[in-house]
């Protein structure tokens, strides 16, 4: 479909990119240990390493507004963003790669996705996990619309053939509108949620340096849950993780993609 894959190979992340870069608050409850894993050694990043412009602007966004946004009117503090903790989502990597973009002299529409592993302080059972991977796609371009987002969607779904999605409107801190991504399991007799989507928000746009005309469509996919639908495998455990059914992976064929 056109895409070009992001470098994911950093786990270990800091708050500023995971969370701060996206306009997500330092007191949104997604960062308490209930939902992040904190990294022990070492414990802090070296924030010094953000263009300091760049966090100045991060930081007057948050904390008074900016870019037609009244902002979270909340104090916004150094020594918060610079914790390491292991990613929640690979959605820092595309607040990385937009940047970068941003920095570019004349701005070119672009195509990112990336396929790698996140973390979440999660209870497992037969649809979560406490790590598990997840499929990122960002689309940069003027005039982009949720029309746009859902039929990219809609077509990469129907590749895997699975053709039975639903979008329900959501509240995500960095996109708006936000919708999360539905699609039915045959097993389970149920819909399961397999994605979240939306347009990012302006105030994680601008003060990266993007023109105010640009839009930035982007989705977060579950990799495992698709494959449970497609495979009608009832219980996420069986798929990853120790207690893996070997033999599931001894029975199905072997997939090969041929390069032509």
């Amino acid at each position: 479909m056109g895409f070009t894959e992001m470098p994911t190979n950093n786990f270990v992340e800091s708050c500023f990119w995971n969370f701060d870069a996206l306009f997500q608050p330092q007191q949104h409850p997604a960062r308490d240990a209930h939902d992040t894993f904190f990294v022990s050694e070492p414990q802090v990043s070296d924030i010094k390493q953000v263009p300091p412009d760049y966090l100045q602007r991060v930081k007057k966004t948050h904390a008074e507004g900016g870019y037609g946004s009244q902002g979270y009117k909340v104090d916004w503090k150094t020594e918060e963003a610079e914790k390491n903790i292991l990613r929640t989502h690979t959605t820092a990597v595309s607040a990385r790669m937009l940047y970068k973009l941003a920095q570019q002299e004349k701005f070119t529409p672009v195509k990112y996705f990336s396929i790698d592993r996140v973390f979440r302080n999660e209870t497992t059972d037969a649809t979560h996990l406490a790590e598990f991977h997840q499929i990122e796609g960002v689309v940069a371009d003027y005039g982009l619309t949720l029309g746009n987002l859902m039929g990219i969607i809609q077509e990469f779904f129907k590749k895997l053939n699975i053709k039975k999605l639903r979008f329900k409107p959501t509240y995500n801190p960095y996109t708006e509108p936000s919708m999360e991504l539905f699609s039915y399991h045959e097993g389970l007799k149920k819909w399961v949620e397999i994605g979240n989507s939306g347009i990012f928000r302006p105030e994680m746009l601008l003060p990266m340096g993007l023109p105010e005309g640009v839009s930035v469509i982007a989705w977060g996919l579950s990799l495992e849950r698709p494959t449970m639908i497609k495979y009608k495998i009832d219980d996420i455990r069986t798929l990853i993780g120790p207690k893996v059914d070997l033999q599931m992976v001894y029975d199905n064929p072997i997939c090969r993609v041929e390069k032509h």
